[in-house]
């Protein structure tokens, strides 16, 4: 029996409908009605065997099932434009100056990044990992052309942009660390102009949680080490938890997270083509 095929019309409305946050904003980007793009999305469901969308008055959001199908989209439809444009003897080129937060995918950031360069040997990627406040301004600037940041949802600041990850933050330690017994918590974290060190001291400070800041380590490799020495505990996104550390035992008494986000900043007016291209098969890729 040979395997479905999923229709890259109908992944490209999905795609266009999560990015814009709704059906009836979504519409639009694909040229289509409301209604068509709802049956588009019906008939998508269907083939997938999954509901991929919650819809609601504020908007549409994921289903798992649809975060794992948005991943294969982006990829699906990044591979087509590209072997378009290779048919059509319009070969990706030009230099992209890329800014990613240090939290996302530490281990696995650069393995993606050269296989986005193997597979366009003519774009010359400058990458950047900073800060997600710092690739804002830098951005804001005009210095970078693509910029990854994290933000802790429902916390204040940081600007919008097209969803690209969401996944739960952590209470982390060395593995087969005990909490303390009376004691404060030994906190390690990147240095106060972290966002995620902001929130962090912030909420055991609303909860009353006791803690001395015991270690500010420079980047997110430095923050892994130290956890896995066994010096304290440290809040950190999922994919961030790196080898000999594990989450905090329960019960701790530590106050529950939220889950973070990973966003790609939205593009800028008047940007070029190359950009436009070159950032969307770069998040296929990140994806």
């Amino acid at each position: 029996m040979a395997t479905p095929v999923f229709p890259l019309d109908q992944l490209r409305t999905l795609v266009a409908v999560v990015e814009a946050g709704s059906v009836t904003a979504g519409a639009p980007r694909v040229f289509l009605s409301q209604s068509a793009v709802s049956e588009q999305l019906r008939k998508l469901e269907e083939l997938a065997g999954h509901s991929l969308l919650l819809r609601s008055k504020s908007g549409v959001v994921l289903t798992p099932q649809g975060q794992r199908l948005m991943g294969w989209a982006r990829q699906l439809l990044a591979l087509n434009d590209e072997a378009y444009r290779d048919l059509k003897g319009v070969p990706l080129a030009g230099q992209l100056r890329v800014g990613v937060t240090d939290y996302f995918r530490p281990s696995e950031l650069t393995l993606l990044l050269a296989r986005m360069q193997a597979r366009y040997p003519r774009v010359s990627l400058q990458v950047s990992v900073l800060k997600s406040g710092l690739i804002e301004a830098a951005y804001a600037a005009g210095e970078l052309d693509v910029g990854l940041t994290l933000r802790v949802v429902g916390a204040s600041g940081g600007r919008p942009g097209q969803l690209l990850k969401r996944e739960p933050l952590r209470w982390l330690a060395a593995s087969g660390w005990r909490p303390p017994t009376g004691e404060p918590w030994r906190l390690l974290a990147l240095p106060d102009t972290c966002s995620l060190h902001q929130f962090t001291v912030g909420l055991l400070q609303r909860r009353r949680v006791p803690f001395v800041l015991v270690h500010q380590a420079s980047g997110v490799a430095g923050l892994q080490s130290a956890l896995a020495a066994g010096l304290g505990i440290a809040c950190l996104n999922e994919s961030a938890q790196g080898v000999g550390i594990a989450p905090v035992p329960e019960p701790h008494g530590l106050p529950v997270l939220p889950q973070a986000e990973f966003r790609v900043l939205p593009a800028r007016a008047g940007e070029s083509a190359f950009v436009t291209q070159a950032r969307s098969l770069l998040v296929a890729d990140l994806a």
